[in-house]
């Protein structure tokens, strides 16, 4: 058992993840703003790998990546930079980004390296479900590694029940056919997906992402969900002034408390 799977054997609800890339605003911030997530309370993290192409991402995480890599980030130096997380980091810690860096890099080279630095999980949205099937799934489990899957309004019933049967820690599950950074609307509609998720009784939690920056998109979410993922607003504040450890559990509070 992987901390993913102990974690949410132990907190059963208003789980907190954050994301942030790695690399901004400081090329070599990585470490320091994960530890200060956990002080603030946070109860898994996210660490972006960048990517000049994304897909997913809106403008304010494309920024972030893109002064990562200007700044001279990569898969080999996130791992060099995360080699002593364990140290001093204690909760569940994910990778995302995109499959192409991933390949390059090797994809049994990833899950080496990931399992190395005691990562737990990886969230790369373009990676095929089939590919990962037939190609991928033995060597994530080999390093016990858990590949989370993402769920859309648009995912049909037999496409998330196939998910649910690969999926070993949870599934996330997209607010709306987005890109990151677009609020989360509270409405009918919104209570409606979430609520036809949560009937469909599946055996992974689900984890609310895209759309969750305040208190109330992060209670919306979990009113239906085991927990919620903020992105752009953190990275937002990430870049809005050099003392941003300082302003961490602040930010944390103001989602969750």
């Amino acid at each position: 058992m992987n901390r993913l799977n102990q974690l949410f054997d132990t907190k059963k609800d208003n789980l907190l993840s954050v994301y942030f890339t790695a690399g901004y605003p400081e090329l070599n911030s990585t470490l320091a703003i994960a530890e200060a997530l956990e002080k603030a309370g946070v109860d898994f993290l996210e660490v972006g790998f960048p990517y000049s192409d994304p897909v997913a991402d809106g403008p304010t995480i494309q920024h972030s990546s893109q002064m990562a890599l200007d700044a001279g980030m990569n898969l080999n130096l996130i791992f060099e930079q995360l080699k002593d997380l364990r140290k001093s980091v204690t909760i569940p810690i994910l990778l995302m980004g995109y499959a192409n860096p991933v390949m390059q890099f090797g994809v049994e080279n990833f899950c080496r390296r990931a399992a190395e630095v005691g990562v737990d999980g990886c969230i790369i949205p373009d990676l095929p479900m089939h590919e990962y099937e037939m190609l991928y799934k033995d060597v994530f489990a080999r390093y016990n590694i858990s590949n989370i899957f993402l769920v859309t309004p648009q995912t049909s019933e037999d496409r998330i029940r196939k998910i649910d049967e690969l999926s070993n820690s949870f599934i996330y599950l997209l607010s709306s056919a987005s890109i990151t950074g677009k609020a989360l609307q509270l409405n009918d509609h919104v209570d409606t997906y979430f609520a036809r998720i949560q009937g469909m009784n599946l055996k992974n939690p689900t984890i609310v992402g895209f759309g969750i920056g305040d208190k109330a998109s992060f209670t919306k979410a979990c009113q239906y969900n085991r927990g919620a993922i903020v992105g752009s607003a953190f990275v937002k504040m990430l870049g809005e002034g050099s003392d941003y450890l300082s302003k961490v559990e602040g930010f944390v509070k103001g989602i969750c408390e």
